[in-house]
């Protein structure tokens, strides 16, 4: 019998007959495209950004989620540029070959109280870097700031608003950036504390947990010293009322998700700079046992001069750091709070927030110069105690053997190593209520990925100017 020959079977005959296999696959890759085309971003972009973030080889294009952020820091002892670029996450892109782009020139903004423009010129340098290593399709949208820290908070008055104001001119005439009259200020001592937090904690990767697994922060600047930390909700609570036309004691910040309480407060005229002059006041009439012998000059900070001679008898710890403790007050005024710092400031009631602190600025400066940190690493585990035993051997140094013995130290500075490091262990202890054996780290720069990044408020300046 002949074989009928087989049936000739259409493209919908196939699909006919195949229908419920066809319908058990489709359904699920229908389901999975649906979602891709739902969140957001995913296009070939997107995959090209992924690339950059991992693999930091591939240059931000405009459009895309990256965003650059340019602050300068106008200090007490010079001015300084940062350029950062966050990707969507707020995670920091590398600027070139680095994290971010830094810069500094001395002096400060406030060594030019009667000539403004020659200050804000003064800026021009960091401004042309800024603008080069930001791509010029950014620079529309690309914020700059200036926050001028204690050196103008000292000078106050028509010379400080003059000089403001010339700045926001050079930024207006000069600069391709975005800015307005609000971009050029004088930070209060609460905003410098609270953006040096974020800016250690985020690099440490803490931002976004509990507040007791944060570290606190003590910021040595030249005129003035910033202490921050998270507290709990309950210990904010309870923070003492302040007068009218102080900075609050607690400020509230909203972060990764995350609610914090930070206790900060700033001293001004308790910088190292302005120290050296504070302490230089109780001497006047006679010689200072904080001052290096050999050295007979005098010392010049916010447009006043002191007398700045060594003591007959010669440097030493005691009579300094008696001197010390009289310039920051500690024992002069009543504390109305449960416990207080020095000059009758509430301390924030410590707490796991502050169980760990992180020093900056001068105290890793003046550590390194003295030799008993390594000045080539950018962390450093001490104690307290550790800056009295370096100025025992300073304040026993002539000034003349100085220049050899502490070859790291500016000529400048070498009269007042024996004051520097008195005047910080006595801040430390007396000031802050540590124990001299206390564990603290002296931070220059932060680890972050593959990085080293300073460890400076312009970087929390930045989070928030780039957020807002």
């Amino acid at each position: 019998m002949l074989k009928r020959p087989p049936r000739y079977e259409s493209l919908s005959d196939k699909i006919h007959r195949y229908r419920s296999v066809l319908l058990v696959i489709s359904i699920p890759l229908f389901l999975v495209v649906f979602v891709l085309f739902l969140m957001p971003g995913w296009t070939t972009d997107s995959v090209i950004e992924e690339v950059f973030i991992n693999n930091r080889k591939l240059s931000p294009k405009v459009g895309s989620p990256w965003r650059y952020a340019v602050i300068f820091d106008a200090g007490s002892s010079g001015s300084r540029v940062h350029v950062f670029c966050f990707d969507s996450n707020m995670d920091l892109v590398p600027v070139g070959k680095d994290l971010e782009l830094f810069l500094q020139i001395k002096p400060g903004l406030s060594a030019y109280p009667k000539d403004p423009q020659a200050a804000a010129l003064s800026l021009v340098s960091l401004l042309d870097k800024a603008e080069s290593v930001v791509p010029k399709e950014f620079r529309p949208k690309t914020p700059v700031r200036v926050g001028a820290t204690a050196g103008l908070r000292a000078l106050g008055g028509d010379s400080s608003d003059r000089i403001l104001q010339a700045v926001r001119d050079l930024l207006k005439d000069r600069s391709s950036f975005k800015s307005d009259a609000k971009s050029v200020t004088v930070l209060d001592g609460s905003q410098e504390g609270c953006y040096q937090w974020v800016t250690i904690n985020s690099l440490l990767g803490n931002v976004g947990r509990k507040y007791s697994d944060t570290v606190g922060v003590v910021d040595l600047g030249g005129g003035s010293v910033q202490m921050a930390y998270a507290i709990s909700e309950e210990d904010a609570a309870k923070a003492p009322r302040i007068l009218d036309g102080e900075d609050a004691y607690v400020k509230k910040m909203y972060l990764k998700g995350k609610n914090y309480y930070l206790y900060v407060h700033s001293y001004l005229h308790y910088g190292l700079l302005a120290a050296r002059a504070e302490i230089l006041k109780l001497s006047e009439e006679s010689g200072n046992p904080c001052i290096l012998v050999g050295y007979d000059g005098s010392y010049k900070y916010g447009g006043k001069s002191y007398k700045a001679s060594a003591s007959s008898s010669g440097s030493n710890v005691d009579g300094c750091r008696s001197l010390a403790v009289k310039a920051l007050r500690v024992n002069d005024t009543v504390c109305t709070h449960m416990k207080c710092t020095f000059g009758g400031i509430w301390n924030g009631g410590g707490g796991d927030g502050q169980k760990h602190l992180f020093v900056a600025s001068f105290f890793f400066d003046r550590a390194a110069e003295a030799g008993f940190i390594d000045i080539n690493k950018p962390v450093a585990k001490v104690h307290p105690a550790d800056f009295e035993d370096a100025a025992k051997r300073a304040c026993q140094t002539k000034l003349d053997d100085a220049k050899s013995i502490y070859s790291h130290v500016e000529v400048d500075n070498l009269p007042y190593l024996c004051m520097d490091l008195v005047y910080q262990y006595t801040l430390l202890v007396d000031g802050f209520g540590l124990d001299p054996w206390q564990e603290i780290t002296l931070v220059k720069k932060v680890q972050y990925q593959n990085f080293l990044a300073e460890a400076a408020w312009p970087l929390g300046s930045a989070i928030e100017a780039v957020s807002s």
